[in-house]
């Protein structure tokens, strides 16, 4: 078991041992679940820009980021073209 001392100013430092098994870092976020038998912290996942990498199916290989950006700007374009044809 491991414990910790609230402090004045009611901050709880989370110990090493803790820290390291979960990961945790500052700024990292945790959750604290009240239960009627006690409570406990739940270490809140961090947001990773490459966590939905994958995620997406593509039914052709990748063209390139200059090629896909090209293609993006052209379709981009023809839809502003479209409503502002509408617009009038």
């Amino acid at each position: 078991m491991v414990r910790a001392r609230l402090s004045s100013k009611g901050q709880l430092t989370i110990p090493l041992e803790i820290r390291t098994r979960y990961g945790l870092d500052t700024g990292d976020e945790v959750e604290f679940i009240a239960e009627e038998r006690g409570s406990y912290m739940v270490p809140l996942k961090r947001k990773n820009l490459m966590d939905p990498y994958g995620s997406i199916k593509v039914d052709r290989p990748s063209l390139g980021i200059k090629k896909e950006r090209e293609i993006a700007g052209k379709g981009l374009a023809a839809r502003v073209d479209r409503k502002a044809r509408l617009a009038r």
